[in-house]
């Protein structure tokens, strides 16, 4: 998946002649912090909640000092590297741009949200278990065969890391709801286990919570 596959026509850039109060309604309309600017087709930039909210309503976008990082991604980036950039600059949108800075559209975080929930691996059934690991020692394949010992497989994948810090942790979603032998010949294995998720503790815990709930309002 690229980034023009998930360009969105919702979200109407600002041209630089907008003012401040125009744009604080269309962030409100959009539900997002940021909007990109673009005069005659060409990519100017991003304005940002914070930089809108510090000046007069009636100022208009081109007097206002933008944040020099202008962030924007390639038509053909991949998914992950848009996301490596809305997370870095903490955008709530990326712009995507042509080779010559022709201004083609934004995926929002919506767009990402909506397309990650409609995937197979998050839509499939099944368990979800977390290991803490070195980066040394994180080596998938054997992981992979750990689970697939015990008639399973992964189904989904994710890596997660701390600045600094000589540990990872391996986010595994798991195609079997039952996951109680996978989690003990991890463990047999070596592997530390951090958490672990599966739609039947999800259910235990609302009945739990339903059940305090009604505690409370018998009181």
């Amino acid at each position: 998946m690229i980034a023009k596959e998930l360009i969105s026509d919702q979200i109407i850039p600002l041209i630089p002649s907008d003012n401040v109060a125009q744009a604080m309604s269309m962030m409100s309309l959009f539900h997002v912090r940021h909007l990109p600017i673009v005069k005659d087709g060409i990519y100017l930039g991003v304005v940002s909640e914070e930089e809108v909210t510090s000046v007069d309503p009636d100022t208009s976008i081109r007097d206002i000092i933008l944040d020099e990082s202008k962030i924007s991604v390639s038509s053909e980036d991949h998914i992950f590297d848009l996301l490596s950039r809305m997370a870095e600059h903490n955008y709530t949108l990326a712009p995507v741009v042509s080779a010559d800075n022709q201004y083609l559209g934004a995926v929002s975080q919506e767009d990402l949200l909506t397309f990650f929930a409609g995937t197979f691996s998050f839509k499939e059934p099944g368990g979800i278990i977390v290991i803490e690991t070195s980066h040394k020692g994180y080596v998938l394949s054997e992981i992979a065969r750990v689970i697939e010992l015990e008639n399973a497989s992964i189904i989904a994948s994710f890596i997660t890391s701390k600045h600094e810090s000589s540990t990872i942790l391996i986010t595994l979603k798991i195609n079997h709801q039952q996951i109680r032998d996978i989690i003990a010949a991890l463990e047999r294995y070596g592997y530390d286990i951090k958490a672990t998720f599966t739609e039947e503790s999800l259910r235990e815990d609302l009945k739990d919570n339903y059940d305090q709930l009604m505690r409370f309002l018998d009181v």
